[in-house]
């Protein structure tokens, strides 16, 4: 499945694939305990798109995002950030690749409580020994409203505000892609709008390209594609998703799910 450049939501036309995968494969254990988390996956995701990633759990909607990221090694296949292979990285060039090209939310915001949040923004950059594009900081801060509370430690602030310094440090270095795993399932649901928005915005006024894995179908139509994930492949794809049409797609995998587990006579 690729995400092609008519998904998208009346913008211009993508430049190009900021990630891509081919057959890749992912297996857990050997012998007869072999889990296989993915399955020969081909995939696509364009650049400058906000790309949702769902399925049933153990799916392997968050193995795949790992392996794009260069956060977990893959058994077979291979592949590409941009028209680098970081399949045959080696671990150093592996780590630098993550620090310079890739952003990341996570669920649970990641933040070092003893900083600021300006200190937190810029920290991988600090630690790379990076000088930030100020300029850049600064417009990211301002899209996230986050010009009052840089002085403010995490404790200080609310789990969104924690949220959006965790957005702002993932968009700080401008890098070619940001993966966002469940990035609002520790929120209420007026901060995970908020949060959803931003990412939305990073998008069209930012010109970031966001991978985000969830079980929302409403953070999912914040996307412009989803990809529907089911026992380690990709099985559909939904352009233009509205939460209701997500949910609906969704509700057909607990009726396959349950059908299985009728004829086979497992407990559901």
């Amino acid at each position: 499945m690729s995400t092609a450049a008519e998904h998208a939501r009346g913008r211009a036309e993508p430049d190009g694939t900021a990630a891509r995968a081919r057959g890749l494969t992912k297996a857990y254990g050997s012998g007869e305990t072999t889990v296989l988390a993915l399955d020969a996956v081909d995939v696509d995701i364009t650049r400058g798109r906000f790309t949702a990633v769902m399925g049933p759990s153990g799916s392997g909607k968050s193995t795949l995002m790992h392996c794009l990221a260069g956060l977990d090694t893959v058994s077979a296949g291979q592949v590409w950030l941009g028209d680098t292979e970081i399949t045959g990285l080696k671990d150093r060039e592996l780590t630098r690749l993550r620090r310079d090209r890739i952003g990341f939310m996570f669920q649970s915001f990641n933040l070092i409580p003893t900083l600021s949040a300006a200190e937190n923004i810029t920290l991988p950059m600090d630690i790379a020994g990076q000088r930030p594009d100020r300029e850049w900081v600064d417009q990211v801060i301002d899209t996230l409203g986050l010009r009052d509370r840089l002085g403010h430690r995490p404790a200080q602030l609310s789990g969104g505000q924690q949220q959006r310094v965790a957005c702002a440090r993932a968009l700080a270095s401008r890098p070619e892609l940001i993966f966002a795993d469940e990035p609002t399932g520790n929120l209420d649901s007026r901060s995970g709008l908020e949060v959803l928005g931003f990412l939305r915005q990073a998008v069209d006024d930012l010109g970031q390209t966001v991978v985000m894995v969830t079980h929302d179908p409403g953070a999912a139509a914040h996307s412009d594609l989803v990809l529907f994930l089911a026992d380690g492949r990709i099985v559909d794809e939904m352009a233009r998703p509205t939460a209701d049409t997500v949910l609906e797609r969704m509700k057909r995998f607990d009726t396959v799910r349950a059908a299985f587990d009728d004829t086979s006579g497992r407990e559901k």
